[in-house]
């Protein structure tokens, strides 16, 4: 048994260790001068196919899906692995260096937009889509929308990192997160149980923030912890996920910015609709 770590008086930044060490640090800013490119579209989405990332592009080919021709978009790739999040041209747009991060550029002054719910609230807004103008339905569908936010950390700062990244399996890391991820996992077993959506009747931002992490999760897709959490014991999450995994928009944005996985499933930047080749397409719905 090692003896317990005692934290020092004042804490010292030590070499990181993991997998995502060579990102880490604890300090904000750029680190290199980039600018970011401009397409043709009115919303220049910097991004990566993480389950924040796929908010945005669901998000995007829902309203697009709709006929908002004005919701047409490129969709860059930022390679958080190689540091493109610390350019000057993000940072400019997102001084928290996270994707995803979008410029509205419909207007006759450009307007950056960061963090992944304050980016579904614009389009929501902006579209008149996706949420509810009744104040009761609107403030369920917030309440989830903000859920999402406070609690997906839990699942991947926590339960992800520590169960499939961290470099030393910690015992204790791994049952707190674990305990966690099946407490919110059973919060929306409850809710989905008397709903068809998290929001009530109608499909909404909501779910396209929460069904990328605990859809996710709940399909084996995040982690390869599904067997680990008994995800299959969620009938209702279970239900959720296949009804807003076999949305064609859903299956679209799943897509763009992804790095990993089958190559087929990854469209690594979407500047036109035709970019979502019809083959890639048919074997995702296969794979579905």
């Amino acid at each position: 048994m090692t003896d317990e770590y005692v934290p020092p008086k004042v804490w010292v930044a030590k070499p990181a260790l993991g997998r995502f060490a060579n990102i880490n640090r604890p300090v904000a800013g750029a680190t290199h001068e980039k600018e970011l490119p401009v397409g043709k579209h009115p919303m220049q989405l910097y991004s990566l196919g993480t389950p924040n990332g796929q908010k945005v592009t669901v998000m995007l080919e829902e309203l697009l899906a709709l006929g908002h021709s004005g919701a047409e978009y490129d969709a860059w790739l930022i390679k958080i692995g190689d540091g493109d999040q610390f350019g000057s041209g993000f940072v400019g747009i997102n001084p928290n260096s996270k994707i995803p991060a979008l410029v509205d550029r419909s207007g006759p002054s450009p307007i950056r937009v960061f963090e992944s719910g304050a980016i579904l609230m614009h389009l929501a807004e902006k579209f008149s889509a996706f949420l509810p103008t009744d104040v009761a339905k609107r403030a369920e569908c917030l309440s989830w929308l903000f859920w999402q936010m406070g609690s997906a950390p839990y699942l991947g700062g926590g339960f992800g990192h520590f169960y499939a990244y961290a470099p030393i399996k910690i015992e204790y890391a791994i049952d707190r997160f674990t305990m966690e991820t099946k407490r919110q996992l059973d919060v929306l077993d409850r809710r989905l149980a008397d709903n068809e959506y998290l929001g009530g009747a109608d499909y909404t931002i909501a779910d396209m923030a929460v069904w990328p992490w605990y859809g996710g999760l709940a399909k084996g897709l995040l982690y390869g912890g599904g067997e680990f959490l008994a995800v299959q014991d969620y009938k209702n999450v279970q239900r959720w996920a296949d009804r807003i995994g076999a949305r064609p928009a859903v299956k679209r944005g799943r897509i763009v910015n992804r790095l990993q996985g089958d190559p087929a499933a990854q469209l690594h930047e979407r500047h036109d609709a035709s970019d979502f080749d019809l083959r890639t397409q048919d074997k995702l719905e296969a794979k579905a």
